[in-house]
């Protein structure tokens, strides 16, 4: 008797949405007193990277303190990769210099999505988190209810760089079909 024959790619499929805990999005707001890398200034652009997945803002020309407000979206299935986000000069004839970087963990922010919480006033503060060796905050970070969403405000200093720091917002999308938090 013969068995019956499975599919390899089968489980492919299901098996990402089940891994899958959600979205993150990741506002990359702007960045205050970047590194010249060029004569006068720099190019400065951001890429944020968690496990294989890698995203990029927009080079902004000529510019040590960019504002990019720009959405980049991660798919988060292990919550405890560190993600780490690298500024760029961008150069039109040589190699990209480094600018910076820094890293960041969301655990913090993740415990807060946990507690279920229903209505709060817009601005009410859930917890905060303290600059110290384990991250790269240049400031307390808090996590806060708008407008019926958890939201994580980042100052993040960068490090291997003689200045520069990097303000980001942290905001969670649940996906359905997803294993969810």
């Amino acid at each position: 008797m013969e068995s019956p024959t499975r599919s390899p790619n089968r489980h492919c499929g299901t098996s990402l949405m089940e891994n899958l805990l959600g979205l993150l999005r990741i506002r990359i707001k702007k960045g205050i007193n970047l590194a010249v890398r060029d004569v006068r200034s720099s190019d400065p652009y951001v890429v944020v990277k968690m496990g294989k997945q890698k995203l990029k803002t927009r080079v902004m020309k000529k510019n040590v303190n960019p504002e990019w407000n720009e959405d980049l979206t991660l798919s988060i299935s292990d919550p405890n990769l560190p993600i780490k986000l690298t500024v760029y000069d961008h150069d039109t004839f040589s190699k990209d210099d480094k600018m910076g970087e820094a890293e960041f963990t969301i655990n913090p922010y993740l415990e807060a999505l946990r507690m279920q919480l229903g209505s709060l006033p817009s601005g009410t503060i859930i917890s905060r988190v303290h600059p110290g060796r384990q991250n790269c905050l240049a400031e307390e970070s808090s996590i806060v209810w708008i407008d019926g969403r958890i939201v994580q405000d980042m100052c993040l200093r960068l490090r291997n760089v003689e200045c520069g720091e990097v303000e980001i917002q942290l905001q969670w999308i649940d996906l359905p079909g997803s294993k969810g938090l």
